[in-house]
């Protein structure tokens, strides 16, 4: 197609330059054997000459004179015209049909203009058509959407009603509710306070103890020292002049080092520092109780002073079991010799006591008779706890003492517990006529 419009225009381009050629006066019409020649270029000729007749002297016989002979540069440019008018009548008879052709196109070509127009104009008014049904569509749906909206509105309306009804019903019985829940738990709360006394024994033997309180219960370790000296310090920064007061329930006494920091963080208070026993001290917690400043312990507590009986861990030998009953003595120096001191006797004069009461060495007396030794500062007939001042009962459940071991039972089906592991040169100072507490 494209090489037949390209042969189409070139014959078009010969048709106008030959019509072109023909509007000129000077130029001849070129054929496709005879190139143009321009006549007014064309070189000058002599004419051959023409001898010119003699006259005769005489008139001669009247005869017909001779034809003039052609000009052949004229027969050849009749000639070469002819020619050129010849071709271009034949190319233009051989170019109509192009002419024709391209007023076909011209006329197709605006035909499909139109054809394009109309479609398009058909096209607009479709798009037209359908952004008006959009429009009308988008109209009714917010109409619509608007009318939802207010009965969602009115709906919710309705349900925030009921809510606030039903919330207001609710919020009184939970009123309820929560009134009677305070009212049970205000009845696990006395409506007494704690009681403070610098002298905190009254006269007729009650003993009043405020809510500066530190329980001593069963076997005294390092964890037992963190407790109790933490709390003195604690206590001594909230005031320095009340007493605190370190009640002992029961403990067979442990570990010296831990009992001799408790002892030396009591000696260091500046708030005094009171030992209640209310069962049963021995050994260390025995050594902590007499060597108070003030201890207190009811008439049938019992209370136990022994030497240092150390468990020994592992096989020995003699070496170092020398060594192991050397470091006990100098520890039981630093406990027995005060306590005998306090009872006003020499430290053998004790220990030969404590074989004379118990062929063991292990010496006990109740309340009375250790308050009569010295064990113990004051005998009381009653313990008043001021610091109770919430139902034991409705509290949550008591978390396991600091000091607690884990019982196990042995292959005789004997229960035990395993001591925990001492810090070197520590020795216990332990009442176990039962062999509970035992050493892995």
């Amino acid at each position: 197609m494209k090489a037949t419009t390209r042969c189409t225009l070139a014959l078009l381009g010969m048709g106008t330059a030959f019509a072109f050629a023909q509007d000129a006066p000077a130029a001849a019409p070129a054929t496709a054997t005879t190139p143009p020649i321009a006549i007014g270029s064309l070189p000058a000729t002599p004419a051959p000459a023409v001898e010119k007749p003699e006259k005769p002297d005489k008139p001669q016989s009247a005869e017909k004179p001779e034809a003039p002979k052609p000009d052949p540069v004229k027969t050849e440019a009749d000639k070469l015209t002819a020619e050129n008018n010849l071709a271009a009548e034949r190319l233009k008879a051989e170019t109509n049909a192009l002419r024709e052709e391209i007023t076909k196109m011209k006329i197709e070509k605006e035909l499909l203009t139109e054809r394009m127009a109309l479609a398009a104009a058909k096209r607009q008014a479709a798009q037209e058509d359908e952004n008006a049904k959009a429009e009308a569509e988008s109209a009714q749906i917010s109409r619509e959407a608007g009318i939802a909206r207010a009965r969602a509105e009115l709906l919710t309306n309705e349900l925030k009603s009921v809510q606030s009804e039903s919330g207001i019903a609710l919020a009184k019985l939970q009123s309820q509710i929560a009134s009677y829940e305070m009212e049970g738990k205000r009845k696990a709360y006395a409506d007494a306070k704690p009681v403070y006394l610098e002298n905190p024994l009254r006269d007729d033997g009650t003993l009043v103890i405020s809510d500066r309180r530190i329980a001593l219960n069963g076997l005294i370790t390092m964890a037992t020292a963190d407790h109790i000296t933490d709390r003195i310090d604690f206590y001594n920064n909230l005031d320095r002049k009340l007493p605190i007061f370190l009640v002992i329930d029961e403990s067979p006494g442990g570990s010296v080092m831990a009992g001799y920091r408790i002892q030396k963080a009591m000696e260091s208070s500046d708030a005094p520092v009171h030992v209640v026993v209310k069962s049963f001290a021995a050994s260390m917690a025995a050594g902590i109780t007499t060597l108070a400043k003030q201890s207190y312990a009811y008439p049938n507590a019992i209370i136990l002073h022994h030497q240092i009986s150390s468990l020994m861990m592992g096989q020995l030998n003699l070496t170092e079991q020398a060594e192991v009953v050397k470091e006990s003595q100098r520890w039981w120096s630093r406990f027995g010799t005060p306590i005998a001191q306090k009872m006003g006797v020499g430290t053998d004069e004790f220990i030969k006591q404590m074989y004379a009461h118990n062929s063991s060495g292990d010496w006990s007396e109740f309340g009375e008779d250790a308050f009569k030794l010295k064990w113990v500062d004051h005998i009381v007939s009653g313990i008043e706890e001021t610091s109770f001042t919430k139902n034991p009962d409705a509290g949550p459940v008591a978390v396991p003492s600091p000091n607690a071991v884990k019982e196990e039972v042995d292959a005789n089906g004997k229960p035990f517990s395993y001591l925990p592991r001492l810090t070197p040169k520590d020795v216990y100072f332990l009442y176990n006529p039962d062999n509970y507490y035992r050493m892995r």
